[in-house]
């Protein structure tokens, strides 16, 4: 996210987002420099940019959050509105309220005659109804082509404007690698608000970046970990504020929960207020949160105060974990994630003695090179599929390995009969040594109680005919031979 960075992930050598294979042969190809970059001939139910533009931001106090674009394009916020009010519940708040959303609502004749009128409505809008301290306004594959320049028509309008108006470039069809989204939302939290101004460094006060899909037991987690190290957090940007984001470079150092979605903002903090960072693997399971843990401990100067605590977290809860292994172990798992959780996923499985037979992911790059070339040393021989979304290829493939049990998102799963798991909900633990414990309970529950799947498939009737499932599930990712 530095100056010559585009905001566009696919602007950095060596991201593949199309690609079958299985995890061996992925990690040897991507070593002789032989991924080339495929497309698919057909593809289902993509993630845009867009979304996670407002899902990283939607929970900000004080803000109102247009989308400059038809209806159609919000449908997706369903999920984080459900995430934020949920949110709210566990943190004790008593009167729930949803975001301010605010559609331009473009149609045909804006289209050919341009959305200016429609913004600036807008915003007058959500000043008259919200006055807030934020307003964001998302671009859209729709303005976008119109070629409305919302950055002219903001700084118009901030002449008379008491909110602080922030444009966000995250046009769906500029990146399909969907964590563009983050990235885009972050280059005008920078631009906007910090403006590269300096602040005096607060002793013990870290950056902790997290994404919606982030549950309040994991932000406990996450807090009660750092603050064994003698630091205090800003929790950012979920459930955060215009002063907590003010306060960013005022931070020693910067971490993440998601590998994914903040580490090229990160690198930006470093850049613009010499904060450095740590960037190394999400803490799901007892291998990858002791990586995470040393590396926030590294970068403040406390490395030895670490391995003390991992010491008495071991003791702690490796004859737990034991007891959950007794349930799991020999199972046989798919997942499937964003980059960041998926890979952290397959590396927890093995805490429970568990197989790995397949893994669904959007992206392909040299962190999860990386991951890859440590999964393998664990688990043999299986399939690896880089697809943002593209459901029909996991029913297949799902249908066709028959795992034991689906981690990830489980909808398509749930309804073939398969006991599943939810890892990206914001409901449930899942980070850290406490996250560990609850997520591999949760895991043998489904497995001893299989019942509601078994009946919902027994009632739903997937969109697939049966021809499909004896097809190649990657015939249609064509190129990169």
């Amino acid at each position: 996210m530095s100056e010559n960075y585009s905001g566009i992930r696919e602007s950095r050598p060596n991201r593949y987002n199309d690609l079958g294979s299985t995890g061996s042969q992925a990690e040897k190809d991507f070593k002789n420099g032989c991924l080339k970059k495929a497309d698919r001939s057909f593809a289902q139910g993509l993630q845009c940019q867009q979304i996670n533009s407002m899902a990283a931001l939607m929970s900000l106090e004080d803000s109102v959050f247009i989308a400059h674009s038809p209806q159609g394009c919000v449908g997706c916020t369903s999920l984080a509105v459900d995430q934020y009010r949920v949110g709210q519940a566990h943190r004790g708040v008593k009167n729930i309220k949803n975001p301010r959303i605010i559609v331009s609502n473009l149609d045909q004749n804006n289209v050919i005659f341009g959305g200016e009128d429609k913004l600036k409505k807008a915003v007058g809008d959500a000043m008259k109804r919200y006055h807030p301290k934020l307003i964001f306004v998302f671009a859209s594959c729709a303005s976008g082509i119109i070629g409305d320049d919302i950055d002219a028509i903001l700084r118009k309008l901030q002449e008379e404007t008491q909110a602080l108006l922030i444009p966000i470039h995250c046009e769906g069809f500029k990146s399909k690698i969907c964590a563009s989204g983050f990235d885009a939302a972050f280059l005008s939290i920078n631009q906007y608000i910090l403006k590269k101004e300096k602040l005096e460094k607060k002793k013990g006060l870290i950056n902790l970046f997290a994404p919606v899909s982030i549950s309040y037991s994991d932000q406990k987690e996450m807090e009660r970990m750092l603050s064994l190290l003698g630091l205090h957090v800003n929790y950012i940007p979920f459930y955060s504020s215009l002063e907590k984001i003010k306060e960013i470079p005022a931070a020693e150092a910067s971490t993440s929960i998601c590998k994914v979605f903040a580490d090229e903002f990160m690198k930006t903090l470093y850049e613009d207020y010499k904060i450095p960072y740590s960037h190394t693997v999400m803490p799901i399971g007892v291998r990858n949160t002791d990586i995470w843990f040393r590396g926030v401990a590294k970068i403040v100067g406390k490395e030895k105060e670490a391995e003390e605590i991992i010491q008495r977290e071991h003791e702690r809860i490796l004859p737990l974990v034991e007891s959950i292994k007794d349930r799991l172990k020999g199972k046989r798992v798919f997942i499937c994630g964003g980059t960041g959780r998926s890979f952290a996923a397959a590396a927890l499985i093995d805490d429970f003695g568990m197989v790995l037979v397949g893994l669904e992911t959007p992206t392909y790059d040299e962190d999860a090179q990386a991951d890859i070339e440590y999964l393998n040393t664990i688990h043999s021989d299986y399939v690896i599929d880089i697809a943002n979304m593209q459901p029909f290829e996991q029913v297949n493939l799902v249908k066709r390995l028959k795992p034991d049990v689906f981690i990830g998102v489980p909808e398509w799963a749930a309804k073939l009969g398969i006991p599943t798991t939810h890892v990206l909900d914001m409901k449930r633990p899942t980070m850290g040594y406490d996250g560990l414990l609850f997520l591999g309970n949760k895991i043998a529950d489904q497995l001893e109680n299989p019942g509601f799947n078994v009946k919902l498939s027994q009632h739903v009737k997937l969109p697939y005919k049966e021809s499909w499932y004896e097809k190649d599930p990657f015939q249609y990712i064509i190129g990169g031979e």
